[in-house]
């Protein structure tokens, strides 16, 4: 004696389908995180201790430092605004090593300080409204410039003296008459010296490369730095810290959260919007009516019943599959005792044409039990509801 198996007629996927359909995602993600893991190696090797004066690597300034030293010019590392503005003074020269790191109030403190300090203020390259605020009366060019190598093309002693440099950088103009403009660029100065009323100067710088470790001894950078850096016998050297309790000091100009985002990341985001909004208009799949298409194949109904019925006992929903049986039961039976298909699902119009159809063979409550009534409690009670709904189905379609 064999037993014939059951064919399937719906097969789950096997192992071998699930990876051949998510190795692309898999691997689209394994090398987002392996780049993303690089950039920050790479990020996190090259920029350490940037403009720091006591870091000797390839982006610090520790060399910068050492030559001041052996010419007597003594170096301080501040960190915070308070440092900074009581360091100030006629025989100090404060290099701000990141302009753009101060807040609106930390930038126009600093310059009430300087303006009266007598002093010299070395303005790493500061960008717009900065600089517009440490030094006003100049103003930052958007476009940068195309060349690092720079010849002096000015009066300034310190250049004429250094001669070519890398400060190829930011690019500024001036309405100050008696400013200094050197380094040009398509006519536009890379580093401005300002003079004081109280007797100092600022001076602008359009690059920090003159500074770096790494690009020190190229052209005259190490003349100009020491220069530069050296007309006083003590340097400080502020590097902006987001530790420093006066960030959070607005001086009571409250500043929401999109004066805190650069121009440059709303510009951004903006355009990820707009991309965002084209991409959907060009995956847009129903911007008219629906177009009846006709099937590649043909599936039969015997399968698409089972792979219902799989769904139904998957989500354990056998009150969704009692409800559809019955449900169509009702309907296919309304036709043909007489009742509109509207009212198909009424008690009070179903079950008395259904009995009176039976010639009372049927037992009213046996039929609102078997039509209307609750759902069953297990798969068990559940392929009872069905054969017996079928078996009705049977009996008021019998001549």
């Amino acid at each position: 004696m064999t037993t014939e198996a059951t064919p399937s007629t719906s097969a789950s996927p096997t192992a071998r389908q699930v990876w051949t359909r998510a190795r692309g995602i898999a691997l689209a993600l394994v090398l987002l995180i392996a780049a993303a893991v690089a950039i920050a190696v790479i990020r996190s090797d090259a920029r350490h201790g940037e403009l720091d004066p006591r870091s000797a690597d390839p982006y610090g300034s520790r060399a910068v430092a050492e030559l001041l030293a052996d010419r007597g010019v003594s170096t301080r590392v501040v960190t915070t605004l308070s440092q900074a503005r009581a360091a100030a003074g006629a025989d100090t020269t404060l290099l701000v090593a990141d302009p753009d790191l101060l807040t609106h109030t930390q930038q126009n403190r600093l310059h009430t300080t300087l303006h009266e300090s007598g002093g010299r203020t070395v303005l790493v390259a500061p960008g717009s409204p900065s600089v517009e605020r440490l030094a006003p009366g100049v103003t930052a060019d958007p476009a940068t410039s195309l060349d690092s190598a720079l010849s002096p093309a000015c009066d300034l002693p310190a250049a004429q003296r250094a001669g070519n440099a890398d400060t190829g950088g930011v690019r500024y103009t001036t309405t100050h008459l008696d400013a200094d403009e050197c380094y040009p660029s398509e006519r536009l100065a890379t580093l401005l010296r300002i003079p004081e009323p109280s007797g100092g100067d600022t001076v602008v710088i359009g690059a920090p490369d003159i500074l770096i470790n790494d690009r020190l001894d190229e052209q005259g950078n190490a003349s100009l730095a020491l220069q530069l850096l050296g007309s006083r016998p003590h340097l400080v050297w502020y590097l902006p810290s987001l530790s420093d309790s006066s960030v959070t000091d607005t001086g009571g100009d409250e500043r929401s959260f999109f004066d805190l985002i650069p121009s440059g990341w709303l510009w951004g985001t903006l355009q990820l919007f707009v991309a965002a909004a084209l991409a959907a208009l060009w995956r847009a799949r129903r911007l008219g009516p629906l177009v009846p298409e006709k099937l590649p194949v043909a599936i039969r109904a015997s399968e698409t019943v089972e792979g219902r019925a799989r769904l139904y006992r998957k989500a354990n929903a056998r009150d969704r599959a009692s409800a559809a049986l019955r449900s169509t039961t009702r309907t296919r039976l309304a036709p043909l005792v007489g009742v509109p298909v509207p009212q198909a699902h009424a008690p009070e119009a179903l079950l008395p044409a259904l009995s009176a159809h039976l010639h009372g063979h049927g037992d009213g409550q046996a039929l609102d039990s078997l039509l209307f009534g609750p759902p069953p409690g297990d798969d068990a009670a559940l392929i009872s509801l069905a054969d017996q709904l079928d078996a009705l189905e049977r009996e008021v379609r019998r001549p």
